[in-house]
């Protein structure tokens, strides 16, 4: 690994090399790194999965801390990619990405088994194909889930929410009762709202709850600009201060969590890794947290959770594309996402975990929301292709402005509308 490389990274650390073998296919003794992330406790899971590895096969692998931002996190990895660098082997990459980066990775069903492939949801494999190429293997699959608070929806004789109307009133009530007892850094809902991708997916789903679309429609047409989503963004608006924090603008998932586990939050929208986090032996609520499906845009509108998770890519400048590969093949058994899933509340990419018994036990709400996680709503990614990052950076950005109060939320609208339509030029992505 090259100096300039190291200075650019936080290196988090390396894996010693044991002894043995887990595939035929892989040589000994070679050093590997990959680029994991570092939300919640993803780079412990990351590092003692690879530690499993090497123990293996007798190889070594560092670990590389990439940035929390997904959006910051392409930016770094399109700065090495570009390079043509060999800095990394193996990256862990957003599911909306192998459209943007998949020419840089290798074809891993000529390194990969077909039947171990055939075990991931045929959906995801696809998602990965890009020109008749898999560039990535699925590792954990997402979708945005409401988490609230069990003891204070009793004590306040709030029924669980099912439209966002109905969020919004029962969290003033449970604010205003928990500031009475002079808990004053009480809010009612946590989110994540600053400008980057985890905003984007926060507004898609407030957008598709109302029935308003996906900003892109899988034509090509530009969908964002319609009175659902002026009806939502408004709503969302009204939030800022009143039962969110003004600094909520500036959230991503470990902040909303935080307020969230520490006590002084009724509700949060987050991803299912949050749920073994909240369990925890030092959780101040432990016991009591349930998860639903985040709500309907009203009594016409829909459940939705957008689309969400994470593969495993082998660099196509790596000089050790087979034991890289190997490594991947390993990371996304069945066996490691079962361990994942139970230790950390990762959801699994291959379908017959739903129904093991051991990953039931430790995320109970995995078979009571299956449905959510397999019918998340997708970004736009598949037909903006190249041009998502600007597309998603447009919309967030837009959508920051209206909430932070910078401009009306039909004039956010109007605006991204017309950047999109500019950038597609007339819908011809």
């Amino acid at each position: 690994m090259t100096n300039r490389f190291q200075t650019l990274l936080l290196a988090a650390g390396s894996v010693a090399a044991l002894s043995g073998g887990f595939a035929s296919s892989a040589h000994a003794q070679v050093e590997l790194s990959i680029a994991c992330g570092a939300v919640g406790i993803e780079l412990e899971l990351c590092r003692e999965g690879t530690e499993a590895w090497a123990a293996e096969t007798g190889n070594t692998v560092e670990i590389v801390s990439t940035p929390d931002s997904a959006s910051e996190r392409l930016a770094l990895y399109q700065q090495i990619l570009s390079a043509e660098a060999d800095d990394i082997d193996v990256y862990q990459i957003d599911v909306i990405w192998p459209g943007i980066l998949g020419s840089h990775f290798v074809d891993l069903s000529q390194h990969i088994e077909q039947d171990q492939i055939d075990e991931h949801f045929d959906a995801i494999v696809e998602n990965n194909t890009v020109d008749g190429e898999i560039v990535a293997m699925p590792w954990f699959t997402d979708a945005g889930v409401l988490y609230y608070r069990t003891d204070l929806a009793e004590e306040y004789d709030v029924e669980p929410p099912t439209t966002w109307q109905e969020l919004t009133e029962a969290a003033e009530i449970i604010q205003a009762g928990e500031r009475e007892k002079g808990n004053d850094r009480f809010w009612g809902y946590v989110w994540q709202g600053r400008a980057y991708e985890g905003l984007t997916c926060n507004a898609l789903e407030w957008f598709d709850s109302f029935n308003g679309g996906t900003i892109v429609a899988d034509d090509g047409s530009i969908t964002i600009n319609n009175d659902a989503n002026l009806e939502a963004l408004e709503l969302a608006s009204s939030w800022i201060g009143t039962i969110s924090p003004n600094g909520v603008l500036n959230y991503m998932e470990e902040d909303a969590r935080g307020v969230f586990q520490s006590g002084n939050a009724a509700f949060m929208r987050n991803w299912p890794y949050a749920w073994a986090l909240a369990q925890s032996d030092d959780s101040e609520i432990r016991g009591n947290v349930g998860v639903l499906p985040l709500p309907m845009g009203g009594d016409d509108g829909q459940h939705t959770g957008t689309l969400g998770g994470w593969n495993l890519a082998v660099s196509r400048y790596s000089d050790n594309t087979a034991e890289a590969a190997d490594l991947v093949a390993y990371l996304v058994s069945m066996e490691e996402q079962k361990r994942r899933a139970i230790v950390g509340g990762y959801n699994p990419t291959i379908g017959a975990l739903y129904d093991d018994e051991d990953v039931l036990e430790a995320n109970p709400f995995f078979g009571e929301l299956y449905d959510t996680f397999v019918n998340a709503v997708a970004r736009p990614s598949a037909v903006t292709a190249g041009r998502y990052n600007e597309v998603s950076s447009a919309f967030y950005n837009a959508v920051h402005d209206a909430l932070s109060g910078g401009s009306e939320a039909s004039e956010a609208l109007s605006t991204v509308e017309a950047e999109l339509q500019r950038m597609s030029r007339g819908g011809r992505w």
